[in-house]
């Protein structure tokens, strides 16, 4: 079995799980109230413009505002007119995958670094001006969403972009003479002044299939150009498809054997899509009809737990540590189990070819992003350093989202960056530990008695004619006051010369404790 595209929906969440060879690869999850916001178009106001960073922040209707870098803002559109994009080259791919939404903008420059003869944002924007943008990464963390005025509308075969004058082709497409049809094709009838990126599954379509694709995506503008000038900002003006029908337009193509939906409306919207956009794929989607969980059945839930765990076993025996921090995340290679039959080199160079290619995939299943550093086991010798390089590289093609290794240090760590534009799954799917908060760990029980210890002390000071002391713990810590430390409890009692009450209190926090006299 080659690449199937599963579907479940339980309620509000809509789950689709992308398998390749009976193995999940990558995981997308909408609940509807907090759906993806990548690909919408927005009539946003610049409610702050900010020089010292070169940005501004932009009231789309959500929570928070969004961010506006200076080299995402495009001078020529603000006056309505079209230019030639510099960030494209002859060979570009419109297929960015399904976590950019199918969208090309670029991740642009550095913060507060403006194009190569840009204005300065203060000179672009004021407060209160109202400006299209489009969503380019939705919120994460604490972050609000990033913007731009450079707008992408995918379609099945085509991603229309009203604001650069260019036409790119996918460089998956590698026939000379198909590149050179569908580039005099799209050049002859686009827009003035705009551009299109042909798509890989574009390849070998009819003329009348691709102008139909383009009719559509430009009528899309032209309404989005129209509610611009009726509605008051802040305020919607294109929302992107669904995550279903967004999944069946950028991924299902005729390398995919089946797409199974487990739940009937969705199955019926998804045909009536397919009928609309590739009929000819229709018989490829199913409905399940099993009286188990599908994902279940499919062995989807299990590997959803495995991408949840800290720790990863590899099949030798050996595991990796993934921990995530707000800057970046660290994923540790050790050999655990595995002693090989062999020399020690051998056995390292087993154990991080095989860590090379379970990191890659948790990458792309736990969708991480941002700066990610490797510590493999150590390797002597270069050759076998270069073996799990170029394994890394091998395995990083297969990712949708844009990455950058490099070379594994004489300390034995790799670098990589992974362009992040969605919320990782472990973060979606949980919370912050409200004991904890998130640290990964609290105060030992007996650190907080030796707390109340020296509590009990300045309380005394503090109440000088109370002759009984209240000590409210929880109830882990009032077993260890009257169990291991006793004695010392005893004596403090004695030194202090007053009554010490302890109340055990389920509701407090194992680290958090109250010492008072009244």
């Amino acid at each position: 079995m080659g690449t199937e595209i599963l579907v479940n929906s339980t309620g509000k969440e809509t789950r689709v799980a992308l398998m390749e060879n009976q193995q999940l690869s990558e995981l997308h999850i909408d609940r509807g109230v907090d759906r993806g916001y990548v690909g919408n178009v927005y009539l946003g106001k610049v409610v702050r413009v900010l020089p010292g960073m070169q940005a501004a922040f932009v009231d789309i209707g959500m929570e928070r505002a969004a961010f506006l870098y200076v080299g995402d803002i495009y001078p020529q559109f603000l006056d309505g007119k079209s230019h030639d994009h510099d960030g494209e080259d002859e060979d570009d791919d419109g297929d960015r995958g399904l976590d950019e939404d199918a969208t090309v903008a670029e991740e642009g420059p550095p913060r507060g670094a403006p194009r190569p003869g840009q204005p300065a944002i203060q000179d672009l924007l004021t407060e209160g001006q109202e400006i299209v943008v489009q969503v380019a990464k939705d919120p994460i963390g604490t972050k609000g969403a990033r913007v731009t005025t450079h707008i992408t509308l995918p379609g099945r075969y085509l991603v229309f972009m009203p604001t650069v004058d260019h036409v790119g082709i996918s460089r998956r497409i590698e026939r000379d003479r198909e590149r050179r049809r569908l580039r005099e094709f799209v050049d002859k009838n686009r827009p003035k002044g705009a551009g299109f990126i042909v798509r890989t599954v574009c390849a070998s379509q009819t003329n009348v299939t691709l102008k139909q694709d383009m009719n559509y995506l430009v009528a899309t503008w032209e309404k989005i150009q129209a509610a611009a000038t009726s509605k008051k900002a802040p305020a919607p003006l294109h929302l992107d498809h669904g995550l279903v029908l967004r999944i069946v337009r950028d991924a299902f193509h005729d390398d995919v054997d089946r797409m199974v939906v487990d739940n009937p409306k969705l199955f019926e919207e998804v045909n009536e899509f397919m009928q609309e956009f590739s009929p000819e794929l229709k018989e490829k989607v199913h409905l399940y009809r099993g009286n188990e969980p599908m994902f279940d059945n499919f062995g989807v839930e299990s590997e959803i737990t495995r991408a949840s765990s800290r720790r990863v076993w590899l099949k030798s025996g050996g595991y990796l540590v993934i921990d995530q921090t707000e800057a970046l995340t660290a994923i540790d290679v050790n050999s655990g189990k595995f002693v090989g039959n062999a020399s020690l080199e051998d056995t390292t160079l087993r154990v991080n070819l095989e860590a090379a290619k379970e990191i890659c995939y948790q990458l792309r299943l736990r969708n991480i992003g941002g700066i990610i550093i490797m510590d493999l086991i150590d390797m002597d010798k270069e050759q076998n350093r270069d073996k799990v390089y170029r394994t890394l590289e091998e395995e990083l093609k297969k990712d949708r989202a844009r990455t950058n290794v490099l070379k594994i240090s004489e300390l034995g760590l790799v670098q990589m960056t992974r362009k992040r534009v969605q919320e990782d799954l472990v973060r979606y799917l949980s919370e912050p530990c409200p004991v904890c908060e998130g640290r990964g760990n609290v105060r030992s029980r007996q650190t907080v008695c030796y707390e109340v210890f020296r509590e009990l002390q300045r309380e005394s000071t503090r109440s000088l004619a109370a002759q009984t002391l209240y000590v409210n713990v929880h109830p882990t810590v009032a077993d260890m006051l009257y169990g291991e430390e006793f004695t010392v409890f005893e004596a403090v009692e004695a030194r202090l010369q007053r009554r010490i009450v302890v109340r055990a209190l389920l509701h407090m926090h194992p680290e958090k404790y109250e010492v008072y006299s009244k």
